[in-house]
């Protein structure tokens, strides 16, 4: 279980550069308006799901048919990022295209996920045999946990901020100047 929680913690670390660098500086999604708002829901929906594994995995074992809820995040999970692949083609055409240090960062969080979803997998088939209840996760590392746990409450928190932007809510931009302003500046 620990491997699974370490390389879900380095996927962690990795999506937040990819966040923080690809979509909020060099992207700056939230302030591209409609042509983006379909990318950032996916954005937001996965955020929500890597909120649950972050915040539970941890501390919780997802015993007997609790098993069944948390395959469906991981596959939601996987799902989403499938079709962020394909939504990202439109709402980044006026920008050129997703860039090419993002997609490699895309391609090696999807290898992680993997890897992390293979040392899961031994786990989750000691846990479905076991009566459906959650339990304390096993012996997981106490920085481990709180790290993930901080990780939890950002990925969240993202999502809060894709989606509020995503609807064209008041200052979904912020901090960037909404589309068109740059230009109608002269910038």
């Amino acid at each position: 279980m620990t491997t699974a929680l370490v390389l879900l913690s380095i996927q962690g670390v990795i999506g937040a550069f990819d966040t923080l660098y690809y979509h909020e500086w060099r992207a700056r999604l939230p302030a591209q308006g409609r042509q983006s708002a379909s990318e950032l829901k996916l954005h937001a929906g996965r955020d929500f799901l890597y909120a649950v594994l972050f915040g539970t995995l941890p501390w919780l074992a997802w015993q007997g048919l609790w098993v069944i809820a948390l395959v469906a995040v991981l596959v939601g999970e996987i799902v989403l990022t499938l079709w962020d692949f394909v939504a990202e083609i439109a709402a980044r055409k006026t920008m050129g295209d997703v860039y090419a240090g993002e997609r490699v960062t895309h391609a090696v969080m999807g290898i992680l996920y993997g890897a992390m979803a293979a040392f899961l997998i031994p786990v989750l088939v000691a846990w479905w045999s076991r009566p459906t209840a959650f339990g304390p996760a096993p012996d997981v590392p106490w920085l481990l946990q709180w790290a993930l746990t901080a990780m939890a409450v950002g990925v969240f928190l993202s999502g809060v901020r894709d989606l509020y932007a995503a609807l064209g809510l008041p200052h979904g931009h912020w901090p960037w100047p909404p589309r068109g302003v740059v230009e109608q500046q002269g910038g």
